[in-house]
C-alpha cells in the first residue's frame, strides 16, 4: 500500500499540522483526496475562483497551501486563460478550479479555446449537492451536457470514493495522445464525504482509450520514397512538434532531406526563425512564397497540423498537384480536410526518426531559390515598409522589429487575437521552443493578458511580453488585479490602433469602408494600470519607440506600454476568404 502525507482537520484554533506518513488506510475527505491526487500528479500552481459550490475545496486547499500554490485570478474565464498559458509554456498539465453555475459557464470559452489548440487542462468545478440535482438549485447548471462538445473528457463525481481514480484518468487523458481539456464536476455532498483512503495510483491505461496510434512501418517507407523521388517537397508544420516535444527530431529530419518549411501560427518556435530552411508562415496573413508555392510543390509534408480552413483557403484548389504525406498523432485529422496519399500515424516523436533514417541525404537549391525569390518580392512590396516606415505614423511591424532586438529572440511572447496578432507571429524572431502562446483555433480575444500570466508561472525564469490590441485588452483587464496581488512579472505592451482593427480591414477590403461598430474608445490605459499599481507609459512618437520598449523590459515587475500606432494600417499579405493560397494579395 502506498504512503502519503495526510492532513487532519482540528479544532480551528488548533495549527494544522501534516501526519505522519500512512502506512494503512486512512479516513480523508473528497476534497482531501482531490488535492492528493493533484501532489502525486506534480501540480504546483492552480488557477482559481472560489464560490460556495467548491468551498470545501477550497477548504481543505487551506491546510496545502505550503504545497500547492493557488493563483486567485478576477474572472473565470481569466482563470482557464491562465491555465492554458500555463500549461503552453511548461509543457505540463494546467489545473483550473471554478465553482457551478456561472464560474462553471464561464469557462466554456477557454475550454473550447483549448479544445481545438490541443492544450492539456484540467479542470475541477464545483457542483450542488447530489440530491438536488435536476431541480434548478441556487447555481446548478448542467454542466456536463454543455462541455461535453468542448472537453476531450468530462465527468461528474457524486461519491467521494471515485475521486482518486477519476483524476487518474482525468490528467492521463488530458496528457497523452492528442492533449486537450478536461473537466471534472464534483458535487458538494462528494466533497465533503468521508471515506476510507488507501492511495493514488497514476493512470496509464483504459482500456477504451489508445493515445498513440500504431505506427505502420510500411507507411513510413512509402512515405520515405516518395520524399526521396520528390523534386519540389515541401513540408508544413504546426504545433504537434510542440506537444510532442519532436522538436530536435523534426529539425534532423529537414535537415537531412535538405527540406523547406513552414509553419502554422501554432507550430511557430518549434524551428528556429532564423533557420535556413524555415521559409515562413502558412495562411491568409502568411509570406507570400509558402502560400504560393504550396500550389507549385510536387510532395507536401504535414507534421502535426490539421489543415484548418485559414492555411488551406479553398479546398478544391489546395495542392492538387502534390502528394501529400500527413503526420499526425490523431487518426481523426487525416483526411479530414485533405486527402493524403500517405498517412502516418502515431507521436512524430517516433515516427520523424524512423522517416529520417530512410530517407537521403539531399540539397534542393533550385527549389529553395525559388522561395528566396518570393521572400525578396515580398520584402519589396510589404516588409520593407512595415518595418522601416516612411510615414510618421508607427506600424505594427516596426514595433515588433525593436522588440526583436532587445529580447535577441529570447521572449515568451503571448498574443491576443487581431491584426497585432498577425503582425506579430509574422515578424517576431524565436530562438526557442514553446516562446509563441496564442490563440489559433478558437481565435479568442481577451486570450493574452491571463494567458501571459499563466505563462510566466509556468517558465518564471523567461521574459514574458504579452502583445494586445486596444481592443482585446478591454474584455479581460480586470486580470491586472491578478497581476498586481501576485506581483508577476508581466510586461504588457498595448498596440492601439482605435479600432477593432481586423474586422475594420475586412470592412475596409470587402465591405466598401461600412465600417460599422469598430470605432472603438478606450481608457488611458496607463491610468489604469497605475490604479493596480503597475507602471507604464505611453508613446506615439518614433523617437521614444526603442526607449519606452528598452524601459518597459528593464523594468522590475509589470509595466504597460501602450503604443499608438497608424489607424487604418492593412496587414498583407492576405489570402482572402474564398480564394486559393496561391491567390494571395500583397496589398
Amino acid at each position: 500500500m502506498e504512503t502519503i502525507d495526510i492532513i487532519e482537520k482540528k479544532d480551528p484554533q488548533e495549527k494544522v499540522t501534516p501526519v505522519e506518513k500512512a502506512t494503512e488506510t486512512v479516513s480523508i475527505t473528497g476534497s482531501q483526496a482531490v488535492l492528493e491526487a493533484f501532489i502525486a500528479e506534480g501540480v504546483e500552481t492552480i488557477f482559481g475562483y472560489p464560490g460556495g459550490a467548491i468551498m470545501p475545496i477550497y477548504d481543505a486547499l487551506y491546510d496545502y497551501h505550503d504545497k500547492i500554490k493557488h493563483i486567485l485570478v478576477r474572472h473565470e474565464q481569466g482563470g482557464i486563460h491562465a491555465g492554458q498559458g500555463f500549461a503552453r509554456a511548461s509543457g505540463k498539465t494546467g489545473v483550473v478550479f471554478a465553482t457551478s453555475g456561472p464560474g462553471a459557464t464561464n469557462l466554456v470559452t477557454g475550454l473550447a479555446d483549448a479544445m481545438i489548440d490541443s492544450t492539456p487542462l484540467v479542470c475541477i468545478t464545483g457542483q450542488v449537492y447530489a440530491h438536488l440535482l435536476g431541480t434548478d438549485a441556487f447555481q446548478e447548471v448542467d454542466v456536463i451536457n454543455i462541455t461535453t462538445p468542448v472537453t476531450k473528457w468530462n465527468y461528474q463525481v457524486t461519491d467521494a470514493t471515485e475521486i482518486p481514480s477519476v483524476l487518474a484518468k482525468a490528467f492521463y487523458i488530458a496528457g497523452t495522445g492528442r492533449p486537450g481539456p478536461v473537466l471534472i464536476d464534483i458535487t458538494k455532498n462528494a466533497q465533503l464525504q468521508k471515506f476510507d483512503y488507501e492511495g493514488y495510483i497514476k493512470c496509464t491505461h483504459i482500456r477504451s482509450y489508445r493515445p498513440k496510434p500504431i505506427v505502420r512501418k510500411n507507411y513510413v517507407e512509402q512515405a520515405a520514397k516518395l520524399i526521396n523521388e520528390a523534386k519540389k517537397p515541401f513540408v508544413i508544420f504546426g504545433q504537434g512538434i510542440i506537444l510532442g516535444n519532436a522538436e530536435k527530431e523534426f529539425k534532423a529530419f529537414i535537415e537531412k532531406g535538405g527540406l523547406p518549411a513552414a509553419w502554422t501560427i501554432l507550430g511557430l518556435s518549434a524551428l528556429p526563425t532564423d533557420h535556413p530552411q524555415n521559409v515562413g508562415m502558412l495562411g491568409m496573413h502568411g509570406n507570400y512564397g509558402p502560400n504560393v508555392l504550396t500550389n507549385e510543390c510536387d510532395v507536401l509534408i504535414a507534421v502535426g497540423m490539421r489543415f484548418d480552413d485559414r492555411v488551406t483557403g479553398r479546398l478544391d484548389k489546395y495542392a492538387k498537384q502534390a502528394k501529400v504525406i500527413h503526420l499526425d498523432i490523431d487518426p481523426a485529422e487525416i483526411d479530414k480536410n485533405v486527402k493524403s496519399t500517405v498517412p502516418v500515424w502515431g507521436d512524430c516523436k517516433e515516427t520523424l526518426p524512423m522517416l529520417t533514417q530512410l530517407i537521403e541525404a539531399k540539397q534542393h537549391p533550385e527549389w529553395m531559390a525559388k522561395f528566396n525569390e518570393f521572400t525578396q518580392k515580398e520584402i519589396e512590396v510589404v516588409i520593407k515598409n512595415e518595418l522601416n516606415p516612411t510615414t510618421d505614423e508607427l506600424t505594427m511591424g516596426e514595433v515588433i522589429k525593436i522588440l526583436n532586438e532587445l529580447t535577441n529572440g529570447d521572449a515568451i511572447i503571448v498574443t491576443d487575437v487581431g491584426q497585432h496578432q498577425m503582425v506579430t507571429c509574422r515578424y517576431a524572431k524565436f530562438n526557442e521552443t514553446k516562446s509563441n502562446i496564442t490563440s489559433g483555433g478558437a481565435g479568442t480575444m481577451g486570450f493574452a493578458l491571463p494567458a501571459a500570466i499563466g505563462a510566466k508561472f509556468g517558465a518564471p525564469d523567461r521574459t514574458v511580453v504579452a502583445i494586445i490590441g486596444d481592443g482585446g485588452v478591454q474584455m479581460t483587464i480586470q486580470e491586472l488585479g491578478t497581476i498586481m496581488q501576485t506581483s508577476t512579472d508581466v510586461k504588457i505592451l498595448i498596440l492601439n490602433n482605435q479600432f477593432l482593427g481586423m474586422v475594420r480591414q475586412w470592412q475596409q477590403l470587402f465591405h466598401d469602408k461600412r465600417y460599422s461598430f469598430v470605432d472603438i474608445e478606450s481608457p488611458d490605459y496607463v491610468q489604469v494600470a497605475k490604479g493596480y499599481r503597475i507602471d507604464g507609459q505611453r508613446v506615439a512618437e518614433r523617437a521614444n519607440l526603442k526607449e519606452g520598449l528598452k524601459t518597459m523590459l528593464n523594468h522590475n515587475g509589470a509595466y504597460l506600454l501602450e503604443v499608438m500606432v497608424g489607424k487604418e494600417n492593412n496587414v498583407f499579405p492576405m489570402v482572402p476568404q474564398g480564394c486559393s493560397v496561391a491567390e494571395i494579395r500583397l496589398s
